[in-house]
């Protein structure tokens, strides 16, 4: 029997997998089962999940590495939100204090994370790295005719929306617009599109629609990569938010504080920009424990979850009315 948590930012979920602890790691082909099994919303254990994330050992000078599968079995470069509920295992595993900083290596880059003050009682936050950033094409995916896509009409995609592209490093497709647009169908059906076999992001693209809410302020909505449309993707919000700094706010919203809502709760971000003008994102938001999870792999890799116990952490109770309160003053 192995231990698993179930786990959340936002309400973008996952069952976190401590690869360390396992007698023998489980291998690539086991990794995609285990994650195409457990996280199924129909079929899956306890509702499925978005993801899988795996904690294993770091060559690269980080505390740990994380490695996020998708709940189709595909390897996603990073998640912002699964990062943050990594970050409080590891801080937790090792006995960190809340200001303590330190690297979690993923596909790209070691980024930094700390503790933040949490968000409200029994909600604990997490401030976490989010960076390389690009806007090139061939880094994105992006099989258009220009070598960096910003508020731009693309009439293939759209007769009247204006798209940006960046990636952080997963890649986005970001639109602004107004709250009809936001709450229509238009997100998904473009998603799926563009997640299923097209010739402008043949790999696929998560695809966002923002509206702007305050000076500070903005709602994002995400049709997510391999997952579909989702509660909340960090590397969204922190594109998003990116965006919006750069196409909006300017040099005044640099160092500045956002507040991001999503379907699934709010999180907040600042933006960054090193001397040499590269971009890079904090990402602050919950990291929730929802349960404990014990299982069998090999049943669970077989979609049989019959021995699984469920050990309720009580936090989600406490996220779910943080959230309430969220969305109110959102009316």
């Amino acid at each position: 029997m192995v231990k698993l948590l179930k786990v959340h930012g936002s309400g973008n979920d996952f069952f976190l997998l401590d690869q360390t602890k396992l007698s023998e790691p489980l291998n690539e082909k086991e990794i995609r089962t285990l994650a195409q099994q457990m996280c199924d919303r129909k079929k899956g254990t306890t509702g499925g999940a978005d993801g899988l994330l795996l904690v294993t050992k770091s060559n690269k000078g980080a505390l740990a590495r994380m490695r996020v599968i998708n709940a189709d079995g595909s390897e996603a470069s990073m998640c912002g939100n699964g990062l943050r509920t990594v970050a409080r295992y590891l801080a937790e595993k090792n006995s960190l204090t809340n200001d303590e900083t330190f690297q979690v290596e993923t596909m790209q880059a070691n980024l930094q994370v700390k503790g933040a003050k949490q968000f409200a009682d029994q909600v604990p936050a997490f401030d976490v790295e989010i960076s390389p950033v690009s806007f090139q094409a061939a880094d994105i995916g992006m099989h258009l005719d220009h070598a960096e896509l910003q508020d731009t009409i693309i009439p293939e995609l759209s007769p009247s929306l204006k798209f940006s592209a960046v990636a952080v490093p997963n890649p986005h497709l970001i639109a602004f617009v107004d709250h009809a647009t936001l709450a229509g169908d238009q997100l998904v059906e473009l998603g799926a599109r563009l997640n299923s076999a097209n010739p402008y992001f043949p790999d696929g693209v998560n695809v966002s629609f923002v509206e702007i809410l305050a000076e500070n302020e903005i709602f994002v909505r995400t049709y997510e990569r391999g997952v579909g449309l989702t509660n909340a993707c960090g590397t969204a919000m922190s594109a998003s938010s990116l965006l919006y700094v750069m196409q909006v706010l300017g040099q005044r919203g640099l160092e500045k504080e956002l507040r991001v809502n999503n379907p699934g709760g709010m999180v907040k971000t600042v933006v960054h920009q090193r001397e040499n003008g590269e971009y890079w994102i904090s990402l602050i938001g919950n990291a929730t424990f929802v349960a404990e999870v014990t299982l069998n792999l090999k049943e669970a890799m077989q979609g049989n979850f019959a021995s699984l116990v469920w050990q309720d952490s009580g936090e989600q109770a406490a996220y779910l009315g943080f959230a309430a309160a969220v969305e109110q003053t959102n009316k």
